[in-house]
């Protein structure tokens, strides 16, 4: 959705909203892949994940180290006064929600067309691709721009890349050194097991 769209139509916009994303959201619950990224980084053997997905699913897992490089769903965030609260804090009934502090329009704290993707997660995301020893890669087609240069700033930096994907991406050929074709799930619950 177009940011401005959602300023303008802030009532369409939130039909659509919370639709697709807190009636799909509210009973996804992380898979396999999610719950062995949060005990690997338990463990010591992974320091973060950076992903496009803002659905939740790895904090709810126990990740505690999450680069949001799209935003979460689960925050909210005035278009007015800044102030941020959990989606299940506020009245996502009334249409379209307003915030607690200042009655300003609440806008999911996730990146729409038009906006920057948020400084934090950036920076952080390609600040750990550069110390990497070896990257994951899970599930990514390597299409969007520009969560897809993280991987690529790791190879540069000397990582060893492990795509997890049953088809091949835009990586595979160019920066993977090995590609498990396998879905996420199944190929997590194989590396799990080994530790």
């Amino acid at each position: 959705m177009e940011l401005d769209y959602f300023l303008s139509n802030p009532t369409s916009s939130w039909n659509a909203i919370r639709e697709i994303f807190y009636d799909f959201f509210t009973d996804a619950k992380p898979n396999q892949a999610h719950i062995v990224l949060a005990q690997l980084e338990a463990l010591g053997v992974i320091k973060c994940v950076v992903t496009q997905n803002i659905d939740d699913l790895h904090f709810k897992a126990g990740s505690q180290e999450v680069y949001e490089f799209h935003g979460n769903s689960q925050q909210l965030k005035c278009t007015q006064c800044g102030y941020t609260e959990t989606a299940s804090a506020a009245n996502l009934k009334e249409n379209p929600p307003a915030c607690k502090k200042c009655g300003g329009l609440l806008k999911p704290d996730f990146v729409f067309f038009g906006e920057g993707i948020p400084t934090v997660a950036y920076e952080k995301s390609f600040e750990a691709a550069r110390k990497a020893d070896v990257v994951l890669v899970i599930g990514s087609t390597g299409e969007v721009m520009p969560a897809c240069n993280v991987p690529y700033e790791a190879k540069r930096n000397g990582a060893t890349i492990i795509e997890i994907n049953p088809t091949e991406s835009n990586f595979t050929q160019q920066i993977t050194d090995i590609h498990v074709k396998m879905k996420a799930g199944e190929a997590m619950d194989l590396i799990g097991k080994k530790f």
